[in-house]
């Protein structure tokens, strides 16, 4: 009966979840996840449903005995009456173990079908998708809420078809054996039940606010414990602060805990008194009623055995609404991911790129970030409203071509729509409008293997995995042998470092790579892009975060890497494009110029003021005055 107290107290504590009204289209995506395990589902519910009438059974058959043991019956009945029961309790054992398999079975199987449906999911949502949601409200979706919609499966469902079994068998029972105490063993139920509905209203305010301070906290040791938030800290921050706020909210989860703790075991310890009172009526009565031989001895012992297969099925059911909604929601949560629908699908007749060298073309291309509505939820923000910003233009009638092996460079102020650009060729993003085509065929067209295959791209941030050297460089080309790592390595001037580190090419990175340093890290996703071998190199300010050593090492590896490749280079060290096949300027998301470096330098525009912007300082990029350094180095990013 104390279990049942708890787990009363459980359900209403839980229910501070929205309760929004179902459709029938909500039930029916359950019913299709459900659909796969509807075998296993029907045996569950039928094992629950022969347990609940077992769970009955076995209190009348204990009356039995004691009647049998009053009425000086035979040895025989007495006999036959304990292996009855204790065939009972070995049946019960069985279907309980039988139960819990085929739970574990579905329930297991239904969240492996929700996250495999939910990352799949998000695996095809756009760049933006990511760069608006928050990683730990996403990923709650994938654990948390996931594991609350299987509950509707595995405890739940079974749950409520059982307690609604027992809960007739042992009333029909009980009248069976005596109305008037079934009478006055119900009229205490009130007592049993309403405490839980007030009691749980408290407790989940008192849990909603401890589950905003743990977000909190969650979030400052999130940002704060990272290695680029650690360093911000410790060069900006104020520790002692830090440490207060930390402090005076963990208090507060303290203080919540306690406060919690004890309404709760008053609370248990009230209805476990309500339970006993109840127990004491139906001994004190059916006494009586024995007494004045009007009830049997044994029908006494059957009414208090029964007592507690009524009121347990009757405060589940009390709160099943709460457990159905629960689950429901976690359900909705679920489904609002999914029915986000991506911005970048794969078209059903896609077709593999090209062989051979491949052309890239931008024709009339047009280009605005989507806004929040189009890629994001607000639960996901973790904010009441979706930011309603965003459709603006950022790209207008780009007009490029690349040639096989051609370099073609973008130039331009910080802000002008380059690493646009360079983001809507390997279709992280779609256009609005106007056409991006490899090798002649709209990227639209092509399926995303192809190309992934066909199109390398190098960002400045030059992100890692925490994960080996080996699996990051591996990312590209699984199946890539031990000599074209090696290779990658070589060319990517890596091989020193490696050899140098305790475990080599098994050497962890550390998270994002910040084990380390920024030139090492870009040198890693270099040496990526070189063992994938596309046939198209985006490459964007790819060399950004190098030392002037290391950059002339990267560069020969990169020209070398380049040779007779399609390339599209973005670079704000004009050195670094004096020798591409044609330089573009943008500004304001427009091409504002094009042709050669002599040609640009020649026309006096906005190339030319850049150029001269930028080699004002001797001190930068090597040069002097308006012209280039003797020696720079030979284009690649």
């Amino acid at each position: 009966m104390e279990m049942t107290a708890w787990n009363a107290l459980y359900n209403e504590h839980h229910a501070e979840h929205d309760r929004h009204p179902f459709t029938r289209a909500t039930l029916r995506r359950i019913g299709a996840f459900a659909r796969p395990h509807r075998r296993g589902l029907a045996a569950f519910l039928v094992l629950s449903v022969t347990t609940a009438a077992l769970a009955v059974a076995t209190p009348l058959l204990a009356g039995r005995v004691i009647d049998v043991i009053t009425t000086g019956g035979s040895t025989g009945t007495l006999t036959a009456l304990a292996g009855l029961i204790a065939a009972i309790a070995v049946a019960e054992a069985g279907f309980g173990l039988l139960s819990r398999r085929l739970s574990a079975t579905i329930g297991e199987g239904l969240i492996l079908d929700l996250r495999r449906a939910v990352y799949d999911h998000v695996q095809r949502m756009p760049v933006a998708f990511f760069t608006r949601t928050r990683t730990g409200a996403l990923v709650s979706r994938l654990n948390n809420d996931v594991i609350g919609a299987q509950r509707a499966f595995s405890d739940t469902l079974s749950g409520v078809l059982g307690n609604i079994v027992m809960l007739l068998l042992a009333l029909v029972a009980m009248v069976t054996l005596s109305w008037q105490i079934t009478l006055l063993a119900l009229a205490l139920l009130p007592v049993f039940v309403l405490p839980a509905r007030r009691l749980g209203t408290r407790l989940a305010q008192l849990s909603r606010e401890a589950a905003n301070h743990d977000a909190v906290m969650t979030t400052q040791m999130t940002e704060r414990f990272s290695a680029p938030g650690a360093t911000l800290v410790k060069l900006y921050g104020h520790p002692e602060q830090e440490s207060a706020e930390f402090a005076a909210r963990a208090r507060r989860v303290r203080d919540i805990g306690v406060r919690t703790a004890m309404l709760q075991m008053a609370f248990v310890t009230a209805l476990t008194l309500v339970s006993a009172l109840a127990l004491a009526l139906v001994y004190g009565v059916g006494g009586w009623f024995a007494l004045a031989g009007s009830l049997e001895t044994g029908s006494v012992v059957a009414l208090a055995m029964l007592l507690t297969r009524l009121y347990a099925p009757l405060t589940a059911l009390a709160g099943a609404r709460v457990e159905v909604m629960t689950a429901l929601v976690s359900f909705q949560r679920v489904f609002e991911v999914l029915d986000l629908e991506p911005l970048v699908a794969e078209a059903p007749d896609a077709r593999q790129a090209p062989d051979g060298p491949l052309s890239l073309e931008f024709e009339a291309v047009e280009f605005a970030y989507p806004s929040a509505d189009k890629v994001s939820l607000a639960s996901l923000e973790e904010v009441a409203t979706l930011d309603g910003r965003g459709g603006e233009q950022v790209l207008h009638r780009i007009d490029l071509r690349a040639e096989p092996g051609q370099l073609i460079a973008l130039v331009g102020s910080s802000g002008a729509g380059k690493s646009t650009i360079a983001q809507l060729a390997p279709r992280l993003y779609d256009p609005d409008r106007g056409t991006v085509r490899l090798g002649g065929t709209d990227v639209r067209d092509l399926t995303a293997r192809s190309l992934r295959e066909a199109v390398g791209l190098v960002t400045q941030d030059g992100h890692l995995f925490h994960d080996t050297i080996r699996a990051n460089l591996l990312l590209p080309r699984p199946d890539a042998t031990e000599e074209e790592v090696r290779d990658a390595l070589r060319r990517a001037r890596l091989t020193d470092l490696v050899a140098a580190l305790p475990d080599g090419l098994d050497t962890v990175v550390g998270e994002r790579g910040y084990r380390l340093s920024g030139g090492e890290r870009q040198r890693l996703t270099i040496a990526r892009l070189l063992l994938a071998r596309p046939r198209v190199v985006i490459l964007d300010e790819a060399t950004a975060h190098l030392d002037a050593t290391s950059e002339a090492a990267v560069q020969e590896a990169l020209t070398e890497a380049l040779r007779g490749r399609t390339s599209l280079v973005i670079a704000h060290r004009l050195s670094t494009v004096r020798a591409a096949d044609q330089i573009l300027v943008l500004e304001a998301g427009r091409v504002v110029e094009r042709g050669t470096h002599e040609q640009l330098l020649a026309a006096g525009g906005r190339y030319g003021e850049l150029y001269r912007t930028q080699f004002a300082d001797p001190g930068r990029d090597g040069g002097s005055g308006s012209s280039a350094p003797a020696a720079a180095p030979a284009v690649a990013g």
